[in-house]
């Protein structure tokens, strides 16, 4: 096992899209990334690109809704380090944006496996490596459509996103995230949208078909920011790359 001081951080779907891009900026940063990909051939790829361009990164193989999967994981972060400084669950599903009325247990369940029981799985599998860290952070990368305020707004376009997976895990997802951050004060639990929910914005990804008007840069500012927050900064709060956002 190797310690440094280097801040350390693993990010859950890192192979592409807004996982990639925390992995590249805070990569930048002198960071040791911990980088996790469902798919390993995907993931080997992106890590070659990140250290060719001088990041020192570990190629995690990583899927969220495999307790497997998560324990082999831990046992990899182990091989490098003896504390974990940031989490980022950034891996994410979108769903089929089915109509409520239409709306079946296994699409809810499949949406779920990764955008709630994902988090709950790696977050609590990682504990222990988190609590041995001077300022331990868990970012959880949501979505403004799991926020009440802007599903109601009748101007922002996701209130017209029929649909009950996506946005209903994103709901639970902010809650599980405040829980966290209730029980466990030592840790910093946050949560991140990548959009601009004053401007109806969101970045352009793969889950969206590219269709988001803001880069995939800008989608990450929120994620990178809170990621970055030292010992005194918040804990249980929910933003995007401007500020705080209603739950």
């Amino acid at each position: 096992m190797t310690n440094t001081e280097q801040t350390s951080v693993l990010i859950t779907g890192a192979n592409k899209g807004l996982g990639l891009e925390a992995a590249r900026r805070l990569g930048e940063q002198g960071w040791t990334i911990f980088l996790g990909s469902r798919d390993e051939a995907r993931g080997r790829a992106a890590a070659e690109r990140l250290t060719a361009d001088g990041a020192n990164v570990v190629l995690v193989p990583l899927d969220v809704t495999s307790d497997e999967s998560v324990a082999d994981a831990v046992g990899l972060v182990r091989e490098h380090t003896d504390r974990l400084d940031v989490l980022i669950n950034n891996a994410g599903a979108p769903g089929q944006v089915i109509a409520p009325a239409d709306a079946t247990v296994d699409e809810i369940h499949s949406v779920y496996d990764t955008n709630v029981y994902g988090p709950i799985r790696v977050t609590n599998a990682f504990l222990p490596l988190l609590q041995k860290a001077d300022n331990p952070r868990v970012v959880m990368v949501s979505s403004a459509a799991g926020s009440f305020a802007v599903v109601t707004d009748p101007e922002q376009p996701v209130s017209k996103m029929h649909e009950l997976a996506y946005t209903s895990s994103k709901a639970a997802l902010n809650m599980i995230t405040v829980r966290y951050a209730q029980a466990l004060p030592q840790i910093k639990f946050n949560v991140a949208t990548p959009g601009e929910v004053a401007n109806h914005t969101f970045a352009a990804t793969d889950m969206n078909n590219h269709t988001g008007q803001l880069t995939v840069t800008e989608g990450t500012d929120s994620i990178v920011g809170l990621a970055m927050i030292d010992a005194d900064g918040p804990t249980g709060i929910f933003v995007d790359r401007f500020g705080p956002v209603a739950w």
